[in-house]
């Protein structure tokens, strides 16, 4: 297959993964009313029973950098379907039932197979933005807010159709996971594990470069970059690097003894690196020490605020449009698809602001929007005026996300541990909203609970200049030794 031909492939699938992303969650998330009602809970209670689906996103995220590494993206993608079909099954039953305790269940596993679902798709669509050259993971993000504006018309639709939420969740959640399946191997195609099986070099076993490893100079710290990882495919780094790396190894072979043999495996080690299997608990290392980079630290912050702007609206604004303005369910579901299509219309139209004006200048002007809009949202006293805030909310939402995961990406090499660490901060943000934002609502209503989001727009602000794209010398071109 063309390189061509395999980007645009791997583009198009995962942008069908990010907009059945958006589908299978918004879709039911829409009808929290009807899901409130059937469980016989209040707001609080509602908001402290999703908690449960934060704390599962967040058991997950923390280690899925290392399941990503040690399994490779296709095949956590897999398990993560599934999972995902599981858990919305265990939704449905729940709600169908009354059952707080299935319920429960069907979201705590439905938080892991979100988390298992979000680092690898993330990190495929950064390495396919890299492949392309230019800004394009905001299309990705466009896609999810796509299907979450589908999966709001499908609630919507539901919900005036006057079908049940249990029924609906099996209906969606199996169209879903069948598309999954057909998407899912076209989309990894870029994948790190993908890419070194695709480099394997013919005759050279693996006991050979074990032995090679330990004997060559070529294994010492000036050991060439792994072949088989994504070196700023970008600016051409990769197809540079690679013959660079293997006349180096090849001169250090050959310089290392008179006989020839060291020559041999030199060449070997340079041809056969990315073949060599990592280490155990190399994977698990590996994402535990991006947790001590100040840099990664503090973009998953901006993510934090980005995902406490765009989720919050996804769990509480038609509620608090039902609540706060005394309107019909399917008036709440629009409300929220109004939001999901200004952040999707910005998202199309966001990549060329990035490379105009930079990621730093642009997730400012975000934050800014995104403030101005949820006053508005929270303190309009008509339901007009209301809507419009949602708009400017949903725009200055819309970038913040793909920005800061672009930012985790910058270095390849070190990409999923840092896309897995900055990720975990969105699930924190999950894991805190709910029950905050559901206690305020009942306290205060629905609409004023959403100004406390204002705070998180703040500190985005405050922490934009943390995306500006790492310097060239910055980043990783040899892995790090297990």
């Amino acid at each position: 297959m063309s390189g061509n031909l395999a980007v645009g492939r791997a583009r198009w699938s995962l942008m069908a993964l990010f907009a059945l992303f958006g589908i299978v969650g918004t879709s039911w998330m829409t009808r929290l009313p009807s899901i409130r009602d059937a469980l016989g809970v209040s707001s609080a209670q509602l908001g402290l029973i999703l908690i449960v689906g934060a704390v599962g996103a967040l058991f997950a995220v923390v280690s899925t950098g290392a399941i990503v590494s040690r399994f490779g993206s296709r095949s956590t993608l897999v398990a993560a379907t599934a999972l995902n079909l599981v858990a919305l099954l265990l939704v449905a039953w729940g709600t169908a039932a009354g059952s707080v305790g299935i319920f429960a269940v069907g979201a705590f596993l439905n938080g892991v197979s979100g988390a298992l679902m979000n680092v690898p798709i993330n990190l495929n669509g950064a390495l396919v933005e890299q492949q392309v050259g230019r800004a394009i993971l905001p299309h990705f993000h466009a896609a999810f807010s796509i299907g979450a504006g589908a999966g709001a018309l499908v609630g919507a639709a539901f919900s005036a159709a006057h079908i049940h939420i249990s029924v609906q969740l099996v209906i969606v959640t199996v169209a879903v996971a069948v598309a999954r399946a057909a998407t899912i191997g076209p989309a990894t195609v870029f994948a790190p594990e993908r890419r070194a099986g695709a480099t394997t070099t013919p005759g050279v076993s693996p006991a050979e470069l074990e032995h090679d490893l330990a004997e060559s100079p070529a294994g010492s710290a000036t050991e060439p970059a792994v072949s088989g990882a994504v070196v700023d495919a970008a600016d051409g780094a990769a197809g540079a690097e690679a013959p660079r790396a293997a006349a180096g190894a090849a001169s250090a072979g050959a310089t290392g003894s008179s006989d020839g043999a060291s020559t041999a495996r030199g060449a070997r080690v340079a041809r056969g690196t990315a073949q060599k299997s990592p280490r155990r608990g190399a994977g698990m290392r590996s994402a535990l020490s991006a947790w001590r980079e100040p840099r990664t630290i503090l973009i998953g912050l901006v993510l934090l605020a980005s995902s406490l702007s765009e989720g919050s609206a996804g769990n509480w604004l038609s509620i608090a449009m039902v609540d706060g303005f005394e309107v019909r369910e399917a008036v709440g579901a629009m409300a929220y698809g109004t939001f999901v299509g200004a952040m999707t219309v910005f998202r199309f139209a966001g990549t060329g602001l990035i490379d105009r004006f930079g990621r730093v200048t642009v997730l400012r002007a975000s934050g800014v929007s995104a403030l101005v809009g949820l006053l508005l949202f929270g303190l309009a006293p008509q339901i007009w005026l209301a809507w419009c805030g949602i708009v400017l909310w949903g725009c200055g939402a819309a970038l913040a996300n793909p920005i800061a995961i672009a930012a985790a990406s910058d270095d390849p090499l070190r990409s999923p541990a840092r896309v897995s660490v900055v990720t975990s901060f969105s699930s924190f943000a999950q894991l805190t909203a709910p029950p905050v934002l559901g206690l305020l609502a009942d306290e205060i209503g629905g609409r004023y609970a959403l100004l406390t989001i204002c705070a998180a727009m703040v500190l985005s602000l405050a922490l934009a200049g943390q995306v500006r794209p790492l310097p060239r010398g910055a980043r990783t071109l040899v892995p790090e030794r297990a």
